[in-house]
C-alpha cells in the first residue's frame, strides 16, 4: 500500500487540521508519517499524534530568511526522503512547504509533491515588502510543485494572475473540511453548556463572545480587546481559547484598558463545540486567513460570526452568513457585537444561513477530493 509523508510547520497543525486525513488513509491501509518543526507549545503535543507512524522533527523557522531553512533543514529532509521511500509527499502551509520543495528540487525521481496553501502569505492589504518576498518564494517554488491546492477563491485567482503553476497543476478545494457531525449543536448538551458557564463564572444574565485563535500578530487580538473596551456593556465578556507568543502581552493590554475582569483567557481547549454553543457569537478580527477553521466550526454550531472582510472569510460569510468589518477597525467590531446582541432574531437568521452554507465545506466531501487528487498523483508517478 502507498506510503505518505505529511509535512507541516508545527505538530499542532497535524492534530488540529490534518488528523482526519491521516486516520482516513490509515484505515485504507496506507502508511502515514509526518514531518514538523520542533515542539514549541502544549498545542504541539498530545496522544492523538500517535496515529502517525513516525514524526520527523526538523529544525526550521517560520522566518523565511532564517539560514536553517536553507542549510540544516533541507539536508534533514533529503535524508528522510531517501531513507523512507515515500510514494507521495503532501506539504502544508507556505514556509514548511517552500523548505521541503527547495530541499527536493534537484533530487531525481522524488515522490510527487502536493502543496496545500493554507492562505498565501502575500494578500490584498498586506505589507508591500512582505507581499513581494512571499510572492517571489511562491513563484520560485512553483516549478518544483506537482500539484498546488488552494482553499479560497482569491488565492485561486492569484495563482493564475502570477503564473505560479500551470492550470493543470492547480486544484481548488473548500478548505481542509469541517466535521459537520462533530460540530453539531446536538453534540453539546445543555448540561455541558451550564458547566462551561459555571467554569467561566458567568451569572444568568451575562453573555460572552468567543475568540478561537493563536496569539500571534495576524489574529489581531488587540482589536478585539479595544472593541470590548469601547463596548459599554459590563454584562458582556470576551473569552479566548488559544495559546501563543502574544498571550501575556494581551493580558497586560486587557489590564491597561480596564477590562481585565471582562476578559477570560482559557488557554488551549479541547471542548470547542461546547464553548461555541454557549457563546453569543464568535469574534475573529484577523488580517490574514486561508479559510478559517474557527468560522467553519462556528457556522456548523449555529453560532453567529463577526470577522473581517478578508480573503477566506468572504468565502464563508458572504450572502448574509455573518458580519464583516474592516481590518483594524475596533469601533466597527464593537458596533457589530452590539448589533448581534440587540437583534437576536437577525442573529438567529444569520446563523441559520451559515449552517446551510457550511455544508459545502463538509469534511467527507474534502476527503473525497483528496482521494481523487492522490489517485491522479500516483497515476502520474507510475507512468
Amino acid at each position: 500500500m502507498p506510503k505518505l509523508l505529511v509535512v507541516a510547520n508545527v505538530a499542532s497543525m497535524l492534530r488540529e487540521f490534518l488528523l482526519p486525513f491521516a486516520e482516513h488513509y490509515i484505515r485504507l491501509g496506507w502508511h502515514v508519517d509526518a514531518m514538523v518543526g520542533e515542539t514549541t507549545t502544549v498545542a504541539d503535543t498530545g496522544k492523538e499524534l500517535e496515529v502517525y507512524g513516525t514524526i520527523h522533527r526538523v529544525a526550521w523557522s517560520r522566518n523565511p530568511l532564517d539560514p536553517r531553512n536553507f542549510l540544516q533543514a533541507p539536508r534533514t529532509i533529503r535524508e528522510v526522503v531517501a531513507k523512507e521511500n515515500y510514494d507521495l509527499i503532501h506539504v502544508h502551509a507556505p514556509i514548511s512547504a517552500f523548505i521541503a520543495r527547495y530541499a527536493l528540487r534537484n533530487v531525481k525521481n522524488h515522490p510527487p509533491l502536493i502543496y496545500t496553501a493554507h492562505g498565501f502569505h502575500f494578500y490584498k492589504g498586506g505589507s508591500p515588502v512582505e507581499n513581494k518576498i512571499f510572492l517571489t518564494l511562491e513563484q520560485t517554488a512553483g516549478p518544483w510543485t506537482d500539484h498546488l491546492v488552494v482553499m479560497n477563491r482569491e488565492d485561486e485567482q492569484a495563482v493564475r494572475t502570477h503564473k505560479i503553476v500551470p492550470e493543470h497543476k492547480l486544484t481548488y478545494m473548500p478548505g481542509i473540511g469541517v466535521d459537520i457531525k462533530k460540530y453539531s449543536p446536538e453534540r453539546a448538551s445543555e448540561e455541558d453548556v451550564k458547566k462551561a458557564r459555571a467554569e467561566l463564572g458567568l451569572k444568568e444574565n451575562e453573555r460572552f463572545f468567543l475568540m478561537i485563535a493563536e496569539f500571534n500578530p495576524r489574529k489581531r487580538y488587540r482589536d478585539a480587546l479595544n472593541a470590548f473596551a469601547l463596548l459599554d456593556r459590563p454584562d458582556i465578556f470576551l473569552v479566548t481559547a488559544g495559546v501563543g507568543p502574544l498571550e501575556e502581552k494581551m493580558k497586560a493590554l486587557a489590564r491597561q484598558l480596564g477590562i481585565a475582569e471582562r476578559v477570560k483567557f482559557l488557554g488551549y481547549r479541547r471542548d470547542i463545540p461546547v464553548l461555541l454553543k454557549a457563546a453569543s457569537g464568535l469574534l475573529l478580527p484577523s488580517e490574514r486567513e486561508g479559510l478559517p477553521r474557527a468560522i467553519l466550526e462556528s457556522l456548523c454550531m449555529g453560532t453567529p460570526v463577526i470577522s473581517t472582510q478578508i480573503r477566506g472569510v468572504e468565502d464563508l460569510l458572504a450572502d448574509g452568513c455573518g458580519l464583516m468589518t474592516p481590518v483594524g477597525d475596533a469601533p466597527a467590531l464593537a458596533k457589530a457585537v452590539a448589533q448581534l446582541l440587540d437583534n437576536p432574531e437577525e442573529a438567529k437568521a444569520m446563523a441559520k444561513r451559515g449552517q446551510e452554507h457550511v455544508k459545502t465545506f463538509d469534511l467527507a466531501n474534502v476527503i473525497r477530493l483528496h482521494d481523487a487528487l492522490y489517485a491522479r498523483a500516483l497515476q502520474g508517478r507510475n507512468r
